[in-house]
């Protein structure tokens, strides 16, 4: 395989690799060079890329792994999720601060769930995978999908009501 070729089935992949390495290691430059050093590995990998159907969910799986070893490092352990994705000039800064704040409250809550339910979470609500490409991903079956991410919505929904409705007195 031409380094050519090779740029034309894993480039497409590049962003998406990108953005799971940075929701799960946090920062900009460990996800750079995570998907850096996944580039890397399937470029020793370029003989075997043919035979995978999706090539993407390929190199996602390999950079999920990479950047779960990471995690498993001691020295990343200082590293957690967060979710940054919104950020716009054009809102209101009483706006951007509510966003903010929201944001920073579905992070803490993200960070209780099972680290597969927050995979789970962020390749099919940020990265708008397909149940089936994300069980190439994660290698497990759609109905256990479906319940992971289901149950990760439950929390994150009771997390945010919970914190809204902090001080509300119900009769």
């Amino acid at each position: 395989m031409t380094q050519q070729e090779f740029l034309s089935k894993v480039n497409p992949a590049r962003d998406k690799m990108y953005r799971l390495a940075l929701r799960l290691l946090v920062s900009k430059e460990a996800a750079e060079d995570a998907t850096q050093e996944v580039m890397l590995k399937l470029w020793g990998r370029k003989q075997n890329i043919k035979e995978y159907a999706n090539v993407e969910a390929y190199a996602m799986t390999v950079t999920k792994n990479y950047c779960l070893d990471q995690l498993k490092l001691k020295y990343n352990n200082n590293l957690r999720i967060v979710h940054q994705n919104y950020e716009s000039d054009t809102i209101s800064l009483q706006k951007e601060m509510e966003v903010k704040d929201e944001l920073s409250w579905v992070e803490r809550i993200l960070k209780e769930l099972p680290e597969q339910q927050q995979v789970i979470f962020q390749l099919r609500d940020v990265e708008q995978y397909e149940f089936e490409e994300i069980a190439e991903v994660v290698g497990m079956e759609l109905t256990a999908i479906r319940v992971a991410l289901s149950r990760a919505r439950k929390k994150i929904r009771e997390g945010l009501k919970k914190k809204h409705d902090y001080g509300v007195k119900r009769s």
